[in-house]
Order: C-alpha cells, then sequence, then structure tokens
C-alpha cells in the first residue's frame, strides 16, 4: 500500500479542521494551465465533480468568487445579471493572488485573506461529494458542496457555459 504524501497545513485546512468539517486530501503533480481538468484526470475523477474557484471582479473593481465545474466556464454576463451588477470580469493573475492570499492554481474559497462574496454553480449543491481546491497547487481536498453554503454562505447562480 503506497504511503499517503504529507501535505501541510494550508489556511483551507485550518479553517475546515477548526470547524470540524471532515474532508479527503488529495495531492497530484501540479502542471501549468492544466485547470481542473488536469487534476481530474491524473486523480481519476470526473471533472464535473472537481471544482475550481475563480476569483473575478465586478465593474467597481470589487472581488468575487465563484465555484464553478471543472468542466464549464463562467457566463459572466449571466453571472452579472444575477448578483445585480453591471459587469463580471476574471481579476488579473497578481489581483487575485492579493486578495485571496493564494497563488492561482492553488486558490481555495477557504481560509482567504480577504472576506469576499461567493457565488456556486447551483448543479454543484446536487452532487454527493466536490474536490476543489485545498490551498496549494496540486492539492484537493473531496468535501460536501453542503460545506461551500455552511462556511462560505455561499449563493447559488445559474451561470454555466460548456467548455
Amino acid at each position: 500500500m503506497a504511503k499517503k504524501q504529507h501535505v501541510s497545513e494550508t489556511p483551507a485546512t485550518h479553517l475546515l479542521r477548526a470547524e470540524g468539517i471532515a474532508f479527503d486530501e488529495y495531492s497530484y503533480e501540479w502542471e501549468p494551465h492544466g485547470g481542473a481538468r488536469h487534476s481530474a484526470e491524473v486523480l481519476g475523477l470526473d471533472p464535473f465533480s472537481v471544482v475550481k474557484t475563480l476569483v473575478m471582479q465586478n465593474q467597481d473593481r470589487q472581488p468575487l468568487i465563484v465555484l464553478m465545474h471543472g468542466n464549464r466556464s463562467v457566463s459572466t454576463k449571466q453571472l452579472a445579471r444575477q448578483i445585480g451588477a453591471k459587469q463580471v470580469e476574471p481579476c488579473a493573475v497578481e489581483v487575485a493572488q492579493r486578495h485571496s492570499g493564494y497563488l492561482v492554481g492553488g486558490t481555495s474559497p477557504f481560509g482567504t485573506r480577504r472576506a469576499m462574496p461567493v457565488y456556486i454553480e447551483r448543479s454543484i449543491l446536487d452532487l454527493p461529494r466536490i474536490a476543489i481546491n485545498g490551498g496549494r497547487r496540486g492539492y484537493l481536498l473531496g468535501i460536501d458542496p453542503q460545506v461551500c453554503i455552511q462556511l462560505l454562505q455561499a449563493q447559488p447562480v445559474d451561470c454555466a457555459l460548456a467548455e
């Protein structure tokens, strides 16, 4: 039996442990621009259940987080309409990292440096379990998606586009 690789604590795992939330850990070899599809393939997971954490901003440059299926894109027009914004767009890499406190490719919605509103694609909540970034590149956590509602007060939205 292979020995489980030890991954040091991240702000995300620290928060989940402090809240008594059980999670599974998945480590893999991170690949630049590999994204959720790469991690799903390497770990043998369904890309629909691998959730990516996207840092975006509204027209006033106020940051927000969107949780989306690994094999879907965000319709920024639909998202903006649903959250009452004029416009939503992805943040520049350095801006996203400054807001979240995580490196892009290792962004977790848990334990972010700055509190931001979180929006979750509604169909993610129908899944029994999701894999979401644990706060480090090459590190996912398996959790119940309802944790995103409980801990992050994530608001469900319908803004998924097939890739």
